[in-house]
């Protein structure tokens, strides 16, 4: 497995978490349960991703604005998330909330598949790739646990 394939796995859940979010109705526990899963995905994905994806990249000139552009779009995320989680969750600002959440996970994941992975694609190694893999998923892994 390469970096762009361990990443694409988390990337799913993601996009699967955060459209059953949006399809949530009211103070539920279904709602409750589908955010706090979806909160942890992130938390855990970003700082894996940051980590062992992001700092190998700003090594390189042709990545570096990219890696900062995604990082920049990971805190904008965690603001919307901390955002919704002091929204009551009956509230109609709550799925407006939401919904700017599904969008912004959705532009950001997309972009990274469809640029960001190209670009690495050129700088890094078969061997870092691999290599990165690995490291990502046992970071992601021990970010999963303490969330």
């Amino acid at each position: 497995m390469n970096i762009f394939e361990a990443l694409r796995i988390s990337h799913q859940t993601q996009r699967a978490l955060v459209d059953q979010l949006v399809a949530t109705e009211g103070d539920s526990r279904e709602r409750s349960v589908v955010f706090t899963a979806l909160r942890k995905e992130l938390q855990a994905h970003e700082t894996a991703e940051e980590r062992c994806f992001y700092v190998p990249l700003i090594e390189h000139d042709a990545t570096v604005d990219t890696a900062r552009h995604g990082i920049a779009e990971h805190h904008e995320m965690d603001e919307m998330v901390e955002e919704l989680a002091d929204t009551e969750m009956s509230s109609p600002a709550w799925l407006v909330k939401a919904r700017a959440l599904r969008h912004k996970v959705h532009h950001h994941l997309d972009e990274e598949e469809q640029v960001f992975f190209q670009l690495a694609g050129k700088v890094l190694s078969a061997a870092q790739k691999t290599a990165l893999a690995k490291a990502y998923e046992a970071e992601f892994t021990t970010q999963r646990v303490q969330a």
